[in-house]
């Protein structure tokens, strides 16, 4: 919601006439605590003052439009895959209902024939990377998950990092080793067996394309 110049002055002119009243007032006695009613007024003052120098200063348009975008941004990032997905529906959803729903991908991707396909990683600690496909007529025409088994197999030696980018998304997390030359992207993913959550890793060269995969167990506490 927005604030016009007129909401905020008629809110500085509410903050002004309540100072003006609390100068007048006079504190009732009390018996065992005299001095902590003394100050009462003072406080209050300063604490109103405050309000209103925010209301002045700090809360024009495009600070309140940043801060709710902020605000929903963050939100996004950590609602439920229940939520994040609530209310998309192929064929009807558009592209501002996407963005409206899920806030702004990591990466979009835009192809020749006008088609998009939006990431949204919800890592480092989640298990999933939504995948929005978007067609020519910009309605929504799939969302998939990126991080299971049969797009693991599909990672193969040469592979640019774009590429393995494109099929799996944003990686959880990136390890670089110097001695080995190599540098490691990882997922946490679902993987189904006894430990159920595992990392699928995929093995950089120094040319940085694939050179080999691999798992390894999730530690706990991590």
């Amino acid at each position: 919601m927005k604030l016009t110049s007129q909401a905020m002055q008629a809110t500085h002119l509410k903050h002004l006439k309540h100072l003006k009243h609390l100068k007048h007032l006079k504190h009732p006695k009390h018996p065992k605590h005299p001095k902590h009613l003394k100050h009462e007024g003072p406080r209050r003052a300063v604490a109103l003052a405050t309000v209103a120098a925010f209301t002045l200063g700090g809360c024009d348009d495009r600070g309140i439009d940043s801060m709710w975008q902020n605000l929903k941004a963050l939100f996004d990032s950590v609602k439920p895959d229940v939520l994040l997905l609530k209310g998309l529906t192929p064929g009807v959803s558009t592209l501002d209902d996407v963005r409206g729903q899920m806030g702004q991908p990591e990466r979009e991707r835009r192809f020749d024939d006008g088609s998009l396909r939006l990431e949204y990683p919800r890592g480092p600690q989640g298990l999933h990377t939504w995948m929005v496909d978007i067609g020519p007529d910009g309605r929504l025409v799939a969302i998939t998950q990126a991080l299971v088994a049969a797009n693991f197999a599909k990672i193969h030696p040469g592979m640019s990092e774009d590429a393995v980018r494109a099929l799996l998304g944003k990686p959880g997390q990136v390890a670089a080793y110097r001695l080995k030359q190599e540098t490691v992207w990882s997922w946490k993913w679902l993987e189904g067996g006894v430990a159920q959550e595992a990392y699928f890793n995929v093995h950089f060269g120094p040319d940085g394309r694939v050179a080999t995969t691999s798992r390894s167990d999730l530690l706990r506490g991590h």
